[in-house]
């Protein structure tokens, strides 16, 4: 009789917003990921961790719509990264303001959201935190070894 193998757990790993991304960001990004089944509130918190990460940025003055085009006139973002925020902000207004033609998001238009949001995550602070780690790392490792110095 062979062993019996109990697998336990979510297979695909569950998503999780990077320890990076600051709050109160991470927590709409997690939100977002973990609402992905229903996808109006998926593109809800897509569009918060959004605005969220402009704002800590500094961009916190307006509307959303400004400062996704401040954000773009400070080379923050790229004008496809404008473009896709403008998406990711019109997808989550329509469940939030309850648009009369076409309320609801679909859940390809939802994930495309969440993919936008985690993608800017990444861009904005997992990659510059990566960055600056690493040039930290390289630093310390070319520092002389001070075993050899004293020799």
């Amino acid at each position: 009789m062979g062993a019996r193998v109990v697998y336990s757990g979510i297979f695909p790993d569950a998503k999780s917003a990077h320890t990076d991304i600051p709050e109160p960001a991470r927590t709409f990004l997690q939100q977002a990921f973990e609402t992905l089944h229903a996808p109006d509130a998926a593109a809800v918190m897509a569009g918060s961790a959004v605005d969220a990460m402009l704002k800590n940025h500094g961009l916190v003055d307006g509307t959303l719509y400004k400062r996704i085009d401040e954000a773009l006139q400070k080379n923050l973002l790229t004008q496809g990264m404008a473009d896709w925020a403008h998406a990711v902000r019109l997808g989550s207004n329509r469940p939030r303001h309850a648009d009369a033609d076409k309320p609801h998001v679909t859940p390809d238009e939802a994930r495309q959201s969440v993919e936008f949001a985690e993608a800017l995550g990444n861009f904005l602070y997992v990659l510059t935190a990566r960055i600056r780690r690493g040039l930290e790392d390289a630093k310390v490792a070319s520092a002389p070894d001070k075993a050899k110095a004293t020799s």
